[in-house]
């Protein structure tokens, strides 16, 4: 990345961007407070993450535009290593998840980001909807119509406000007019203070204060790792949402080093591993958030908001962040998929509503991708099998058999099946100029069959091979020739 592109990514429309900024982080607050305690750690801990991974990946990151924090899929993996080991544990396994990710920047394994399919990146999205939806629902329950009339308030005003003007962002002017009604006019309704202890100063450099020894990275590493691969996959997606919805492209590489430095400096502040968060990030965008500085001002803002103005978003009503947070989930879901069950092939809406139902059932992101991208790869594999032809003439004493579409394992039986091993020709061509052997399965496929016809004293020709088609299947035979 040039100079002069990295600068502009930070000068583009600032007022714009800082107001984007400020609207992700009220978004950020609720969340990051509710996964705290997923993860068994105050809420000290979550804020100040999320202030430093903000912060820090705006500068070394590879996707503008992009809200990052302590988000709740990495928190489930770091639950049972808090409740079992402590926090101390737990700041060692973010300093390894971030060590890990650097490296994993570094060797452009991003690259595995490929075999994640469309359909399972539009359940990824939709699952994530439905689940920041279902978060707000027990801000619902047991409360009195105070808290109703206030959420329906905040909607209106996030919706129709826009019309009216859009200098600044609408969910801005609801926490500020719903918050200004709750003081003024006292009713029984929750505000964020009912959520948790507030940090009231900076966050600290410190280091884990754990037992250097082996069986304490090997109590961790476990962990660790699947931190950083949750946390890496969460980003990327997040981020190929971005290049989704803005038509442009980040640098998967420069955010996965990029997500490793700001977990290592997590890790030196007290906090726990966070990762890119998509529904913050649609709020941002929707409302202009493109650059850098509104994912640096995410960041900043939080922490002026717990320091220098603590007691006045002690005030906020949960209300004005439900409104938010319903707007997001509803912005965060592709509707549109939903008209696309019908039109799309039926193995690709199955992909997608398996991703959906995986991911809602154990609130595991990564779980639901990586069930979504297994089923992507069977059904390809299946749909691949479906496309292999053979087709089959007899001249004189000749069987001829013509191969169509790509020879791999799943293909390997068809081709079995389709010729006929105890057949009375003296002579079998098998013609593969228009197919491809993709894999050894069907090598040694190749290899039975052409042995099976030998032993019946048929002559066997294999014709077609061409090296750059079928060069597992000259590296075999070149193999066994060198064994003889």
């Amino acid at each position: 990345m040039t100079f002069a592109r990295y600068r502009d990514q930070w000068s583009r429309n600032p007022v714009r961007e800082v107001l984007a900024g400020m609207v992700g982080t009220f978004a950020l607050i609720p969340e990051v407070i509710a996964f705290s305690y997923i993860a068994g750690v105050s809420p000290a801990v979550s804020l100040f993450a999320s202030f430093v991974i903000s912060v820090s990946i705006a500068i070394v990151g590879g996707r503008p535009g992009m809200i990052s924090g302590a988000a709740g899929s990495v928190a489930l993996v770091a639950a049972p290593l808090v409740h079992a080991h402590g926090v101390q544990d737990m700041l060692l396994a973010t300093l390894l998840a971030g060590a890990m990710q650097v490296v994993f920047g570094l060797l452009r394994l991003q690259a595995v980001m490929r075999f994640v399919s469309n359909e399972v990146r539009t359940g990824f999205v939709n699952a994530l909807a439905i689940l920041i939806f279902s978060a707000q629902v027990p801000q619902m329950l047991h409360v009195t119509w105070h808290t109703y009339a206030l959420i329906a308030l905040g909607l209106v005003i996030i919706y129709l406000l826009p019309k009216l003007s859009d200098a600044i962002p609408s969910p801005l002017i609801c926490i500020v007019i719903l918050t200004a009604i709750t003081m003024a006019y006292p009713m029984p309704v929750h505000v964020v203070a009912d959520l948790g202890t507030l940090p009231t100063g900076l966050p600290q450099l410190t280091w884990p204060h754990v037992d250097w020894t082996l069986g304490t990275f090997e109590t961790v590493l476990p962990y660790a790792i699947a931190m950083a691969a949750v946390g890496l996959l969460e980003s990327l997606m997040t981020a190929g949402v971005v290049d989704d919805a803005t038509e442009t492209h980040g640098d998967p590489r420069m955010e996965c080093t990029g997500l490793g430095i700001s977990n290592l400096a997590v890790g030196l502040f007290g906090g726990i591993a966070g990762c890119g968060m998509i529904g913050q990030t649609v709020g941002n965008l929707r409302y202009g958030g493109r650059g850098r500085l509104s994912t640096f001002t995410a960041g900043a803002f939080l922490l002026l908001l717990m320091v220098a103005l603590h007691r006045y978003v002690a005030q906020v009503p949960m209300a004005a962040l439900v409104a938010i947070m319903i707007m997001v989930s509803a912005s965060t879901f592709s509707w549109g998929s939903l008209r696309d069950l019908a039109r799309h092939p039926k193995l690709s809406s199955l992909t997608m509503l398996v991703t959906v139902a995986v991911v809602v059932v154990t609130h595991d992101l990564a779980a639901g991708v990586a069930v979504g991208v297994l089923l992507s790869g069977v059904f390809f594999a299946w749909r691949a099998m479906e496309m292999l032809q053979v087709s089959h003439a007899r001249v004189g004493d000749t069987d001829r058999y013509v191969v169509r579409g790509q020879l791999f394992f799943a293909s390997a039986d068809s081709l079995r099946e389709a010729i006929d091993l105890r057949t009375d020709a003296k002579r079998v061509v098998i013609d593969l100029n228009d197919t491809q052997v993709l894999d050894i399965t069907m090598v040694s496929t190749l290899d039975d069959i052409v042995a099976r016809l030998c032993k019946h004293g048929v002559a066997v020709d294999v014709v077609g091979l061409h090296p750059e088609r079928h060069a597992l299947v000259a590296s075999q035979a070149q193999e066994e020739a060198l064994a003889m």
